[in-house]
C-alpha cells in the first residue's frame, strides 16, 4: 500500500465575491446617522478576515458605475463560490442589475447597512430580492459578516 493510500485531495473553495454598488464609496462620511462611521475600508477588512476565518478567499469591488458591476458578475461566471452584493441604489432601479445576477448560478446575499424597510417607501421594493438566498438589513456593516456566514452555510 502505497503512502498516499487514503489520502484525499484537498481544494480551496472558489472565493466569494463582495460587490458594493454606487456611493458606497463615501461611506464614513456620508449621511453618519443613517450608515454610521465605518468606511468602505472597514467593510472589506470585516469581509476579509470573515471569509478567511471560514476557509474562503474574497474579492471586493465597488464602483458607481452600473455596466461596471454587470461586467464583473459577467467574469464571476465559474470563478466563484457565492456573491455578497450591497447594490446600493440600484437595489431599487435595475431589472439590468438583476438580470446579470442569474448569470453565475451562484447563492447571492443581499446586503443593506440600513434598514431599507423603514426608510423612504420607494426603498421598500427591490429587484434584487427575488434572486437572493437571503436578505440582510439594517445591522450597519457586521451584516456583511452576517450574509458571509450565512453564504458559507448555504455553499455547504
Amino acid at each position: 500500500m502505497s503512502d498516499d493510500a487514503g489520502a484525499r485531495e484537498t481544494t480551496e473553495p472558489l472565493p466569494i465575491l463582495l460587490l458594493n454598488g454606487p456611493n458606497l464609496n463615501t461611506l464614513g462620511t456620508r449621511q453618519p446617522e443613517v450608515y454610521g462611521s465605518d468606511t468602505l475600508a472597514d467593510v472589506v477588512d470585516l469581509a476579509e478576515r470573515t471569509a478567511a476565518e471560514l476557509g474562503f478567499g474574497l474579492r471586493a469591488a465597488q464602483t458607481n458605475h452600473e455596466g461596471q458591476m454587470i461586467d464583473w458578475i459577467h467574469e464571476s461566471v465559474r470563478q466563484i463560490s457565492g456573491i455578497v452584493i450591497n447594490p446600493a441604489g440600484w437595489t431599487h432601479t435595475s431589472v439590468a442589475l438583476a438580470d446579470a445576477l442569474v448569470i453565475p448560478g451562484a447563492p447571492i446575499m443581499e446586503v443593506h447597512i440600513s434598514n431599507v424597510a423603514a426608510r423612504e417607501p420607494f426603498r421598500h421594493h427591490s429587484y434584487v430580492s427575488p434572486h437572493a438566498s437571503g436578505v440582510i438589513a439594517g445591522y450597519g456593516i457586521r451584516g456583511y459578516e452576517f450574509a458571509i456566514r450565512r453564504l458559507v452555510d448555504i455553499i455547504g
